[in-house]
């Protein structure tokens, strides 16, 4: 095999069974490897799944593990020199896998991506940049975030992210929905980092990834990424964005991001983004309360979301010594 798929399945089977389905429209699908991973989903995807496809590799982790540690169980079982972690609500445009495999082991690059879209043809940012002290991670922020928006455009600070890639084109980090890596990249960058339990987790590899080689996303091969569907569903929330900071999916991206912080650009950043998440919440209850006044509104309709904001902020204060020391733990929150 000429590469391995890996696909992480948490109670996301009917996504499998279409994005597989979606790469079996093409003859080049014979030449790859398929694994998936479980995270114990307790239903009946394996059923499903192999009855359907009795080539993919099935492994159970026989706990919810994550992200990370999911994929590098599936990596550690691949037999390929290249790996793909692939999305589960992903589906296959135009021989996706096998042109982006072609090109990327001529290319001298360590890992790459494509152009991924929504399902109704727009496009989704694929690939990203790094902020120094991932200062982007303060823009969800309600009110706080939109006024450093604004002090930044008014210094035209450099964008976070490109927004459609119509070529190849360099970026810092590349989203995990599709990301093609080399081993011997792998091999000189490490694994994924087992401390996180979902999101940022591609991004803090990313960051290792970069010291074998370039990352680049290939901006002329699309793929279509029903975004956040399978993670929505497993977590049961409506949210399908990453700007939810109020509930339990929050807490998880606000954890995962000063972690990632923390172990990229140091305990000082660290703390500067908490202290930031802090302010915010008395920012936020501030601005709302003024904001829906002044709309005749009802000036308390934000005090659910801010005091759920408020706990989330309060879970990483008392995290942060475990944070901070840097020690394994595994930081799942739901």
């Amino acid at each position: 095999m000429k590469l391995s798929v890996i696909i992480v399945n948490y109670r996301s089977a009917k996504y499998i069974v279409d994005c597989i389905n979606s790469a079996m429209q093409y003859p080049s699908f014979h030449e790859f490897e398929w694994i998936v991973v479980d995270n114990d989903s307790g239903d009946n995807s394996e059923q499903m799944i192999t009855q359907q496809f009795p080539f993919v590799q099935w492994i159970q982790m026989g706990y919810n593990a994550g992200f990370a540690r999911a994929n590098n169980c599936g990596i550690k079982a691949s037999n390929s020199n290249v790996v793909l972690l692939l999305n589960p609500d992903t589906l296959i445009m135009n021989d996706t896998i096998n042109e982006c495999y072609n090109r990327f082991v001529v290319d001298d690059i360590a890992a790459c991506g494509v152009q991924q879209y929504f399902a109704d043809g727009k496009p989704q940012i694929s690939g990203n940049f790094f902020m120094k002290g991932g200062i982007n991670h303060l823009l969800p922020l309600p009110y706080w975030g939109c006024l450093l928006r604004k002090i930044a455009f008014s210094f035209k600070m450099k964008k976070p992210n490109v927004a459609l890639a119509t070529s190849m084109e360099e970026v810092d980090w590349i989203s995990g929905a599709f990301l093609m890596v080399k081993k011997s990249a792998i091999e000189k960058g490490g694994l994924m980092d087992e401390d996180f339990f979902l999101y940022a987790e591609e991004v803090e590899w990313c960051s290792r990834l970069k010291k074998a080689g370039k990352l680049c996303i290939y901006g002329d091969i699309a793929l279509t990424h029903i975004c956040g569907e399978a993670i929505g569903n497993a977590t049961l929330t409506e949210d399908r964005t990453y700007a939810n900071l109020f509930d339990k999916k929050g807490l998880q991206l606000i954890v995962s991001n000063h972690l990632r912080i923390r172990k990229q650009f140091g305990v000082t950043w660290f703390l500067f983004q908490l202290l930031n998440y802090s302010w915010a919440v008395l920012f936020f209850l501030i601005c709302s309360f003024f904001d829906h006044l002044f709309r005749l509104q009802n000036p308390f309709a934000d005090l659910k979301r801010i005091r759920g904001l408020a706990t989330n902020v309060c879970t990483v204060w008392r995290l942060s010594p475990k944070i901070i020391s840097n020690k394994p733990h595994f930081y799942k929150m739901f």
